[in-house]
């Protein structure tokens, strides 16, 4: 599969991390599903008795997405370079999961629960990017993408810099954030459902890619 298809499948798990955060944020009691540092900011200012601040919450996240990241990790173990099955199986389910999320919102389910299984659909798609190893596109976060982008450019070093790529990312995360955020008006079990829409297109885009690169394989 060329570089360029996974850097595209990457950048859809972008736009859908966005969307799952800004539901996880603003409809599950300041949680993020896919962002971990915010959690631990939560918790680390939590524990020093700032007021108002969910402790369970940001800690049950935290605790799914390393096991969501494990996980990941152990089914890509021995997994070949680049997109394959168990990419589209770690991806696929994690859509699946965000679905089902989504439709557990609707019948008024508890918060803390749904906001666990997000983090570790999260987490395991953090391990999926991560293999693929896409630089500057991690899929849940664009912090370090953000700081290679402004580095990089002419008020910085003024290097030469993948600037599409890096900006696409921060679009695609952003425009994630305002889907969610807008569809939340109508209920949070949209967004999600939306993110979850994102999420299996892309599984069935990269098996899709992969059937193809197989066939044109001598």
């Amino acid at each position: 599969m060329r570089p360029e298809i996974h850097l595209r499948l990457l950048l859809a798990l972008t736009f859908a991390t966005g969307v799952v955060d800004a539901v996880s944020y603003l409809s599950l009691d300041g949680v993020f599903a896919g962002n971990m540092t915010g959690n631990v900011i939560i918790i680390g200012a939590a524990v020093t008795g700032a007021d108002h601040l969910p402790t369970v919450g940001p800690g049950v996240a935290l605790a799914c997405f390393v096991l969501g990241a494990a996980a990941g990790g152990r089914v890509l173990r021995s997994s070949p370079p680049g997109w394959n099955v168990r990419h589209t199986a770690l991806i696929g389910g994690g859509g699946l999961a965000t679905a089902g999320s989504g439709v557990a919102l609707f019948a008024g389910g508890d918060s803390v629960a749904v906001a666990g299984v997000l983090a570790f659909a999260m987490g395991t798609q953090a391990a999926a990017a991560r293999e693929l190893a896409v630089k500057d596109v991690t899929t849940v976060v664009v912090t370090s993408t953000m700081t290679a982008f402004a580095a990089d450019s002419p008020l910085g070093a003024g290097r030469a810099q993948p600037w599409p790529r890096r900006a696409g990312a921060i679009a695609l995360m952003t425009a994630g954030a305002a889907v969610g955020a807008a569809l939340i008006r109508l209920a949070p079990g949209w967004a999600l459902l939306v993110a979850a829409a994102a999420a299996l297109s892309t599984a069935l885009a990269g098996a899709r890619a992969t059937a193809k690169s197989s066939d044109r394989s001598p």
